[in-house]
């Protein structure tokens, strides 16, 4: 059973890393073809950098719900900083 719901967690991690991957590639290369079409087609009035810069936010907060969770204060740090604590108190 706890082979099983290991098995879950992580398949849905990996989900999540997917689609942030997924979600960061098509940012770039929409955003360099957008690039692209402005300077192409009206290099004197840009406007590509609206895009860039409120999806580019998107992306940010994509980043953070995804990364965020395995940082300092994830779903593993109170029993990683258990474990610590315990060994410590082991050693005295």
């Amino acid at each position: 059973m706890a082979e099983e719901e290991s098995y879950k967690r992580a398949k849905k991690r990996v989900g999540e890393l997917r689609g942030f991957y997924e979600h960061l590639i098509a940012y770039v290369v929409v955003n360099i073809m957008l690039v692209f079409i402005n300077l192409v087609t009206s290099p004197d009035a840009l406007w590509f950098y609206w895009v860039t810069v409120f999806w580019g936010i998107g992306v940010i907060w994509h980043a953070i719900s995804t990364f965020g969770k395995q940082g300092k204060l994830g779903n593993n740090w109170e029993d990683k900083k258990i474990k610590k604590i315990m060994e410590k108190e082991k050693g005295k």
